[in-house]
């Protein structure tokens, strides 16, 4: 009975950011608790791996290459949902591309590109789903924040700040206007988590790694599959009371005080 509360057999699961990292890990999961996962990237190649790890380990995954940041895709892609499946159960917003700039030297531009990519594509993939799931009467999203969405970063985060700020409040408004309606969306704040992107920061400044550590507690910097049980217990009714959420996946970070020391 308590195994039946994870299980998402004949559940339709959407993963953007497949391809790769915390997309490629939550995809992989939630086909493993038997839901049917589409999976979302720009990244042809990456997802087909993707694909191709769910397939031989027993599970339904089906690629679709996708641009998150789109508002005219978004609706394309759900248009094509309700044809194939004619639902969807859970959509893990993960896919978005940041920059660093310093405050002083970023253009309009850059800030309008990371807007669009972090907040209005995923607004629109949120709204898409939740017009879905609203009609069926049931439903779970889950965006993927940052520590950078309740706290600051500095290094040149200004815009990726701002963005995943505003991935939180849409967090707290969609979840509070959708939940008497059966739908819930929380959002998962993750610390560093090892990708191809931030092994590349550490090459280019070698001290980094150890201020990111200094800050938690646990030790050792996050890994893509940290997320694997997050994400299946929202998509899951184990998460049924769960709505408006922001929870850190940060080895202890947020807890600590910028003053505090990590115990032996």
């Amino acid at each position: 009975m308590l195994e039946s509360l994870f299980h998402l057999g004949g559940k339709v699961a959407v993963v953007s950011g497949a391809a790769s990292g915390l997309g490629r890990a939550s995809a992989i999961a939630l086909a493993a608790h038997g839901a049917t996962v589409v999976l979302l990237d720009k990244n042809a190649a990456g997802m087909r791996e993707t694909e191709e790890k769910i397939t031989q380990a027993g599970g339904k995954a089906i690629s679709r290459v996708h641009d998150t940041s789109s508002t005219e895709a978004a609706l394309q892609f759900f248009e094509w949902m309700d044809g194939e499946f004619g639902r969807v159960d859970f959509l893990a917003n993960i896919a978005g591309e940041g920059l660093l700039a310093d405050p002083v030297a970023i253009s309009i531009g850059q800030v309008r590109q990371v807007m669009e990519n972090l907040v209005v594509g995923r607004f629109a993939h949120c709204q898409q789903a939740g017009i879905r799931m609203i009609r069926q009467g049931a439903g779970s999203i889950v965006n993927i924040g940052s520590l950078a969405s309740s706290t600051a970063l500095g290094r040149g985060h200004i815009a990726y700040s701002m963005a995943m700020g505003a991935v939180a409040q849409m967090t707290r408004e969609l979840s509070t206007e959708w939940a008497g309606r059966g739908v819930r969306v929380n959002a998962i704040l993750p610390a560093q988590v090892v990708n191809p992107s931030l092994e590349e920061r550490m090459r280019q400044n070698p001290g980094i790694q150890g201020v990111w550590l200094a800050g938690i507690p646990a030790g050792r910097l996050g890994k893509p599959t940290d997320i694997q049980g997050l994400m299946v217990l929202l998509a899951s009714d184990a998460s049924a009371w769960i709505t408006g959420a922001l929870i850190p996946m940060d080895g202890g970070n947020m807890a600590m005080n910028a003053g505090g020391t990590i115990g032996n």
